[in-house]
């Protein structure tokens, strides 16, 4: 190349993608878990469950304005973060068990980018028909009516979905049928209209035009994917060893060539969503949706000849397949060490999830000294500490609690605006008291520097008790 010459371009424009339509095993298992999906999705919101007169009846909730998740009988505050935390390491964990054994399944039956790309495939086959009349469509060069129609038809059918799409995911944050009335009457608020408006959007371009440049650009998985990967993990592959050299057989082929079962027909890259040729081996790209072998064993069977050119395999195999033995069982390829180890991982995270939520009372609290002052001294000489004490009930009534301390036994402990000790804290609330705790000036609390004592609360009505231990400072701590 000479100075003169231009620069050679580093960018090729995408070449858009008509996946054909496809029948088999794998197709309709995608079919289920698409239809499973998106029906807890979109009805989710709209499930009701009965947790009383003053809380939500919403079964899946989140509350950001009174700071809760609702999910069924499980309520989270929002010092239970750590409940949400595990989900997410559990989430994690099984994102790592299912890809070290069977690959990127989550990625090509269960991501919501592979979701709902599948029903705007499905939309559009429907309107513009199969692969060969899109491809038509799209290599027209003149835009008549029909080609307008049919695709302002589907653009509209898209926007649909992502408007759907961007509801759903606003009502999981209020009561669902306030806000589809008050949003339908103008009444919701901007951050409602805001939210639906961004979810269409992006749904409507990354289901639409973006779909396979999601997953290799945007998506970090493709590239964390091998780590989790290794000679026994089961992908979907290619036995060249079985279809090369491929083609059909000709007159004019060499004598004694004898062909492998691959026909060379395509059919495994015309039905792949992301353009690849599973043959040309293990791709970033391949999102391991299985399409291709549904579209093989189809030509397979056409031909005469056994199924499984194209399927789920092990690196680990392809010694013993090349050789004519059988595979090692499947089994073996889950059940391994590294397997094993997610496995285990994933369920102790589990079960301690489980046990931290049977074993959470209903009833906590948390004492916050007021340092200023530290102390008061009273006209008869006592000394006084100031605690903030909050009360949480997470039961669905009002709940009478009586507070209490375990110090030296001359100290006595009074609320702020309460002539007794018990205090009523309304249902799922939390609740700020003053507590004053006062040491006569002949007690030894009075004269220490600092001397601890446990705050006490006990649910009247059950009978239920929590603590919280703090310190009580007396006149030798000085000002």
């Amino acid at each position: 190349m000479s100075d003169s010459d231009p620069a050679p371009s580093l960018y090729a424009a995408r070449e858009p993608i008509f996946p054909r339509r496809v029948s088999g095993p794998f197709r309709n298992l995608k079919w289920y878990i698409m239809a499973v999906t998106l029906g807890i999705y979109y009805l989710t919101p709209w499930i009701r469950w009965d947790r009383g007169p003053a809380l939500p009846d919403q079964a899946v909730l989140l509350d950001l304005a009174n700071r809760r998740f609702y999910f069924f009988w499980i309520e989270i505050w929002p010092h239970e973060f750590y409940f949400v935390a595990g989900l997410l390491i559990m989430a994690g964990l099984g994102l790592f068990l299912f890809t070290s054994a069977l690959g990127r399944v989550w990625c090509g039956y269960t991501c919501p980018q592979t979701v709902w790309t599948d029903l705007f495939i499905l939309v559009e086959r429907w309107i513009e028909g199969d692969r060969n009349a899109r491809l038509r469509l799209h290599r027209q060069k003149n835009l008549d009516f029909r080609k307008a129609r049919l695709r302002v038809t589907k653009w509209v059918a898209w926007l649909l979905i992502g408007l759907a799409t961007g509801g759903a995911w606003v009502f999981y944050f209020a009561d669902a049928p306030t806000l589809l009335w008050d949003l339908v009457t103008g009444n919701a608020h901007p951050v409602a209209y805001t939210t639906m408006a961004i979810l269409t959007g992006t749904t409507f371009l990354f289901g639409g035009f973006a779909r396979e440049q999601i997953c290799i650009y945007a998506c970090p998985w493709p590239r964390i994917q091998a780590a989790m990967m290794d000679e026994d993990t089961l992908t979907v592959g290619y036995r060249e060893w079985r279809g090369e050299p491929r083609g059909k057989p000709r007159k004019t082929d060499e004598p004694g060539l004898v062909h492998g079962d691959c026909i060379d027909c395509m059919a495994c890259v015309n039905v792949c969503p992301m353009g690849i040729d599973i043959r040309d081996g293990q791709q970033m790209e391949c999102i391991t949706c299985a399409l291709c072998i549904d579209a093989c064993d189809d030509v397979m069977e056409r031909i005469g000849k056994p199924r499984g050119l194209i399927d789920y395999m092990a690196l680990s195999d392809e010694a013993n397949e090349r050789a004519g033995q059988p595979p090692k069982n499947i089994w073996k390829h889950i059940l391994r060490p590294r397997t094993i180890m997610y496995t285990t991982l994933w369920g102790a995270v589990g079960l301690a999830l489980i046990f931290a939520l049977f074993i959470r009372s209903d009833i906590e609290l948390t004492v916050a000294p007021v340092r200023n002052p530290t102390f008061v001294t009273l006209s008869d000489g006592s000394i006084r500490n100031t605690y903030d004490v909050r009360l949480r009930n997470k039961s669905g009534e009002p709940r009478p609690f009586e507070l209490s301390i375990k110090g030296t036994p001359d100290m006595r402990l009074t609320l702020e605006g309460v002539d007794d000790t018990i205090v009523t804290v309304p249902a799922d609330t939390s609740f700020l008291q003053r507590v004053y705790i006062v040491a006569p000036k002949t007690a030894d609390a009075a004269a220490a520097r600092s001397t601890p004592v446990r705050i006490w609360v006990t649910d009247i009505d059950n009978g239920e008790r929590a603590h919280k231990d703090s310190s009580f400072n007396g006149s030798g701590s000085g000002q």
